[in-house]
């Protein structure tokens, strides 16, 4: 068994973090250019599994951004904990909270409109970025001011205060508690505050108000961290048989809550919150037992690397043109392998262009910082 420091930066969490990145860096294509070339019920079925249903609704793909969001949460009590532990003032790190937040929020607004000025009503605001840095700041200002029961009562009324909100109101014209996307309460609000232009017009998936279920996110992610830092040695194994029951259990939660308040992401309903944190819940438990208790980290290694720059990996296609870098280096080899399974190797070729880019930072020590 190996022991675990309270003060010491998980491994199993910057290898979960590069694994959930693993999924949006290309590997999702290879499996939609899969089901393209062999058209059976299997292919079709997993490809399905990444893409985002249209509305209502639940695929393996809908689960990377909130499993970032929560792994972000999981590190805020060996990062943040830390700080208050050495003595650094809450104002300190307040300031560098908000700080971070900010960061997040303006690299959001590059990944979406690029370097280049445009109208107001031409740029998007709503991003993943902005809406972790959003969520993770005030979860983090709530972390930093309340002990744990008062997380806990933040976390259900968020998630109650956000369903009532969406059931007892509804955009001008529809009935009470409406769910389509034109008739919602949450995207109706969202093109009267938000500032430039909304992804589909009338709705945001990444929109200000749904930000509010997505604090929730984070908040369970530094309810678990807390489990994981402050557990003993000898309990390590309990605590993992823990989290995976609690995990289960949300899950079961959410299943139940999507019977009268559907799964979905387009609007982060409470019951996507809940089975989303379910499930990153068990990946945690089974990562950290691996990887930290049991102490198998080679095979991690390859996950650990895109972890650790996690926010430049995903920046980095507004900059860099990978598809150009691969053929660049390897377009003989999809002439030699041929169609139609020369996109499927290019694919993989794309996918080990970007992660020996990361794991030369990586050597070098060289790391995004936010």
């Amino acid at each position: 068994m190996q022991p675990t420091n309270r003060n010491q930066r998980l491994y199993s969490l910057d290898a979960l973090r590069g694994f959930d990145m693993f999924w949006i860096i290309g590997t999702e294509e290879i499996f939609h250019k899969l089901a393209e070339i062999n058209r059976t019920p299997f292919w079709e079925g997993l490809a399905e599994q990444f893409q985002h249903p249209a509305w209502h609704g639940f695929a393996f793909y809908d689960l990377i951004f909130p499993l970032f969001l929560f792994l972000a949460g999981v590190a805020t009590p060996y990062s943040i904990g830390k700080q208050i532990e050495i003595g650094t003032s809450k104002q300190t790190v307040l300031l560098r909270i908000i700080k971070r937040g900010l960061i997040l929020v303006l690299l959001g607004i590059i990944y979406n409109n690029g370097l280049e000025i445009r109208h107001l009503e031409e740029v998007r605001f709503g991003s993943v970025l902005g809406r972790i840095g959003l969520a993770y700041m005030f979860a983090n200002i709530i972390y930093l001011y309340t002990k744990q029961r008062g997380q806990y009562i933040w976390f259900v009324s968020l998630l109650l205060g956000y369903w009532f909100l969406l059931l007892f109101n509804s955009a001008p014209g529809y009935p009470m508690g409406d769910l389509t996307m034109e008739g919602n309460f949450v995207s109706y609000l969202d093109t009267l505050i938000m500032p430039g232009k909304l992804y589909r017009g009338i709705h945001d998936p990444e929109g200000l108000v749904s930000t509010i279920p997505a604090i929730a996110t984070a908040l369970l992610g530094i309810y678990v961290g807390n489990i994981l830092k402050n557990t003993p040695v000898e309990k390590n194994k309990a605590t993992a048989i823990r989290l995976m029951v609690i995990g289960i259990l949300l899950i079961i939660v959410a299943q139940l809550w999507n019977l009268v308040f559907p799964i979905n992401k387009n609007l982060w309903t409470s019951s996507f919150t809940l089975q989303c944190g379910g499930l990153s819940i068990i990946l945690m438990a089974i990562f950290y037992y691996v990887i930290d208790i049991l102490g198998h980290k080679k095979w991690a290694f390859f996950f650990k690397v895109i972890g650790m720059n996690s926010i430049l990996i995903y920046m980095s296609v507004a900059f860099i043109d990978w598809s150009y870098t691969t053929l660049s280096v390897f377009k003989w080899l999809g002439q030699i392998v041929g169609e139609p399974y020369n996109v499927v190797v290019l694919g993989f070729c794309g996918l080990a262009v970007q992660w020996a880019f990361l794991y030369v930072l990586y050597k070098k020590k060289i790391f995004l910082r936010v």
